[in-house]
């Protein structure tokens, strides 16, 4: 039986009348991470500016925080916080090609980290169904990592956009998918 019933307490049957703006949804998705992967460079220096745009403002918003509650123990240390905010929302807005790369070493010892804990996750727990699916994400994305770290500085300039691209193309399918599911509850 399918998710989008119209009995279902998802209130699906509610929406169904409004498929076509889930499938249009849908279509913009796809398209634009389509563009996206058409110049992964672009796209990545782009989402490392905004990165950079929200550090700023960020911190500008901890700075004030500090200050509206002085009284708190942590005056200081918020006050410090936004200031480094601050200042490294400056400098990946001033240098986005430096930025993305230090964005892509964060997110590859994320998935260097992750990806062992999924291993060693994975091997205590060998008794449960199920568990070589956890051992193999693990292994993808200690892989991922080993293959990002090999590949810098080249890797930050692209890895960014790649993963907006597919992100957006990937959601995109999936709003499609529930358009096209809401129009035959219709």
């Amino acid at each position: 039986m399918s998710g989008f019933s119209a009995t279902s307490g998802l209130g699906s049957g509610h929406i169904a009348h409004r498929w076509g703006w889930f499938v249009a949804l849908g279509i913009v998705m796809i398209v634009a991470g389509v563009f996206a992967l058409g110049d992964t460079v672009l796209v990545t220096l782009i989402s490392t500016i905004f990165i950079g745009a929200l550090l700023l403002v960020s911190g500008v918003i901890q700075i004030f925080h500090a200050f509206a509650n002085k009284g708190w123990g942590a005056f200081l240390f918020a006050l410090l916080c936004g200031v480094v905010y601050i200042i490294g929302g400056f400098l990946i807005m001033q240098e986005p090609v430096q930025g993305s790369v230090v964005i892509t070493i964060v997110l590859t010892v994320a998935l260097a980290i992750g990806g062992v804990l999924r291993i060693v996750m994975a091997l205590r727990h060998r008794d449960m169904s199920g568990w070589w699916l956890v051992l193999l994400g693990g292994i993808i994305s200690v892989v991922l990592a080993v293959i990002l770290y090999a590949s810098l500085p080249w890797s930050g300039l692209w890895v960014l956009g790649t993963l907006i691209g597919v992100e957006l193309i990937v959601q995109g399918a999936s709003w499609l998918s529930m358009g096209m599911g809401l129009r035959s509850i219709r």
